[in-house]
């Protein structure tokens, strides 16, 4: 296995070291740490109470983006159209 020196902070290596598992090389550690998770591996992480809350907040968020995406829009089309740069 090939193997690459890295240079880090004092402060990043203190951080790596308190998440790295007790059985497990650094390289292990950033391998885990790192590893992009799938959507389904946070199935049933809320109960029902809190998943309807966390979904009606981000209904509320999404709504209040595109309001502000459409007035943006608005926006630059309105200057193209009177020819403001």
């Amino acid at each position: 296995m090939a193997v690459k020196t890295i240079t880090i902070t004092e402060c990043a290596y203190e951080t790596l070291k308190r998440m790295k598992e007790s059985n497990e090389s650094f390289s292990e550690a950033i391998l885990r740490i790192g590893k992009r998770r799938s959507l389904g591996d946070f199935f049933g992480i809320l109960d029902k109470k809190s998943g309807e809350r966390f979904e009606k907040e981000v209904l509320r968020a999404r709504k209040i983006r595109n309001k502000v995406h459409n007035l943006r829009l608005k926006t630059v089309l309105g200057e193209l159209a009177n020819g403001d740069s």
